[in-house]
């Protein structure tokens, strides 16, 4: 078996779990190969044994068998920069905090191991969006996707931003709020939950587009088709916004159109069988529980 392993490199609070995993992936006789940054972290701790690396460049291909995250949600999400189309498996070990994505609790790393191996886990293909502009988008190059979500929102300024919205070339609304957020099912439990759009299955075919703060109160997240093109232009009284690719952030001119579809591939995820995306939703929001009993 053919292991990636990845994390941020302030997380060094994950080097125990890092070679307890190592230590289980050594009974499978598998390889490891370690993210250069993450792996330089790592060995100058003295307890890391010497390791192939792999980059944004160079290392990674269709032959690995899983790419291990470890760290939150966030860590995930750059991760995928690194997997693109090549069909690498991902499994997140959460290290961070609440983890939707990274659902595996640190303390059971070995698992991760053991029940890949006895094949106690499914694969769920995650849609991604991407944009598309008149312009290169610099800041992006060729990483025009998100997993989450992608988001416009207002820049150096305190007044709401209008974001004109048309769907498949048919005018929807003009929003005028503190932003728009477009998310796919993955980036449902993300920041559009916490701007009041709906929980959604990761397999489920759609987006949902969910205003940030909007000033017209009938303003509501609207769920459509993941095969739904669309189009957005910002204006408002500062000359640029932001346009945010999960963690990735961009300035864009005011006025520019931008246009918003499913990307053309997708994100194969690891959801092992004790850790379902229902158990996730159970455990991380509390649904079921009731603090008076």
């Amino acid at each position: 078996m053919k292991v990636a392993i990845y994390g941020q490199t302030y997380q060094n609070n994950a080097l125990d779990y890092v070679v307890a995993f190592l230590d289980e992936l050594q009974k499978t006789e598998s390889e490891a190969y370690f993210e250069e940054e993450f792996y330089k972290l790592l060995f100058s701790s003295g307890k890391l044994a010497s390791h192939k690396t792999f980059n944004m460049v160079s290392g990674l291909d269709d032959s690995f068998d899983m790419f291990v995250s470890f760290g939150g949600d966030g860590t995930i999400l750059r991760a995928i920069t690194y997997v693109r189309e090549l069909d690498i498996p991902i499994v997140g070990v959460n290290t961070g905090r609440l983890g939707f994505l990274s659902t595996f609790k640190k303390e059971d790393v070995r698992k991760v191991v053991q029940e890949f191996v006895s094949g106690a886990y499914t694969i769920v293909e995650r849609s991604l969006l991407e944009v598309h502009a008149d312009e290169a988008i610099p800041e992006f190059g060729d990483l025009n996707f998100a997993l989450n979500e992608i988001t416009v929102s207002r820049k150096d300024t305190t007044s709401m931003i209008t974001v004109e919205t048309y769907l498949n070339n048919e005018y929807l609304t003009s929003y005028w709020a503190d932003g728009l957020i477009v998310s796919t099912p993955t980036g449902s439990t993300g920041y559009s939950l916490s701007c009041g759009g709906p929980v959604i299955a990761p397999t489920a075919k759609s987006l949902v587009l969910t205003p940030i703060a909007p000033h017209n109160l009938n303003a509501r997240p609207l769920v459509v088709s993941d095969n739904t093109e669309i189009r957005l232009r910002v204006t408002g009284r500062e000359e640029y916004h932001l346009l945010s690719l999960d963690s990735r952030i961009a300035t864009l001119k005011s006025g520019k159109e931008i246009l918003l579809k499913k990307a053309g591939f997708s994100i194969k995820m690891i959801e092992y069988t004790s850790e379902s995306f229902f158990k996730t939703l159970r455990n991380k929001l509390l649904w079921g529980e009731d603090r008076r009993n």
